[in-house]
């Protein structure tokens, strides 16, 4: 059985992340450092290593000025 974070969907989501974070014209390092967190926590998500929680998403939504819905599209 597959990982979720290996799943069509799930890669799809994490394209959406990053797409939303260039779009704010934000950087990893950027992002990072606004989350408190290390560049590689960041990356990890993007690459689909390391799952987001609800909690999570919502201040990625918030910095990024996404609606929630908007990485499910």
């Amino acid at each position: 059985m597959k990982r979720s974070t290996q799943t069509k969907e799930y890669t799809k989501f994490t394209e959406r992340l990053r797409e939303a974070r260039t779009e704010a014209g934000l950087t990893q390092v950027q992002v990072a450092k606004k989350l408190k967190r290390p560049q590689s926590y960041l990356s990890n998500i993007e690459a689909g290593q390391q799952r987001v929680d609800v909690v999570e998403l919502q201040k990625f939504a918030k910095l990024y000025k996404k609606d929630v819905t908007y990485f499910f599209k």
